[in-house]
């Protein structure tokens, strides 16, 4: 199916036994059967869903972050705050990300983040009228799953369009690059990617790769990257 140009207010086809709903796409009762509930657009750009149809969203080329639950972020430990933390993932407000949302996390023994720790963290509440909270295990198994304080590394900034391309499996560059050299990484749908590598030039010429597939950069395709890397000492 081709991707459908929607408009705020819009009504949108979103159905699925466990329906996911990503950014720009908002779950209300329907105003002639307050019982049922319909799916709209909150915002513009192309319809996407996943391809069992389970997660819906829209996509758009965003320039700031609005949370959506369940989506990965990375975030700056801010300031502690009693049985948890503040955390800057780039949005309006601060989140927050409670101590004992860790794997194997008790009253006795659990992380203690300095402030300017990185973590990585799955958005568990996202509300207009509330701050958002987050967790650094998977809600099903209750492990880590990658989730975590994120150590050493840098951390690139990108568009928020560039992000969602990483993650997916089918895109080109983050292959290209580890079949260059071994490295780590962590890409939150907030417009932060973490990366780290044995070498600091390699970690420079992931950053730098980034950078220029970006849409929102030089949006090269895969020929251009291939070739640009080479020009790079890693």
């Amino acid at each position: 199916m081709a991707s459908e140009l929607v408009f705020p207010g819009e009504t949108v086809p979103a159905k699925h036994v466990n329906l996911k709903l990503g950014p720009g796409l908002l779950q209300q009762a329907t105003l002639s059967n307050p019982s049922e509930s319909s799916v709209v657009s909150t915002k513009a750009g192309l319809l996407q869903h996943s391809a069992n149809r389970s997660k819906w969203w829209v996509d758009s080329n965003a320039r700031r972050y609005v949370p959506a639950p369940q989506e990965s972020v990375i975030g700056v430990v801010t300031q502690r705050l009693g049985e948890g933390y503040r955390v800057d993932i780039g949005e309006a407000h601060q989140a927050s990300l409670d101590a004992l949302a860790f794997e194997g996390a008790t009253k006795r023994n659990k992380p203690n983040l300095k402030v300017g720790s990185l973590v990585y963290a799955r958005v568990s509440l996202a509300h207009k009228d509330m701050e958002p909270e987050l967790e650094c295990f998977d809600a099903q198994t209750r492990k880590a799953e990658g989730f975590g304080e994120l150590k050493g590394g840098f951390v690139v900034r990108c568009s928020l369009k560039m992000c969602r391309q990483l993650l997916d499996s089918k895109h080109f560059l983050l292959p290209l690059l580890g079949g260059k050299f071994p490295l780590e990484s962590a890409i939150g749908m907030n417009g932060r990617v973490w990366i780290s590598a044995k070498e600091p030039k390699q970690i420079i010429a992931v950053a730098r790769c980034i950078e220029a597939v970006d849409p929102d950069g030089g949006g090269m395709d895969a020929v251009e990257a291939k070739a640009f890397l080479e020009t790079l000492d890693a």
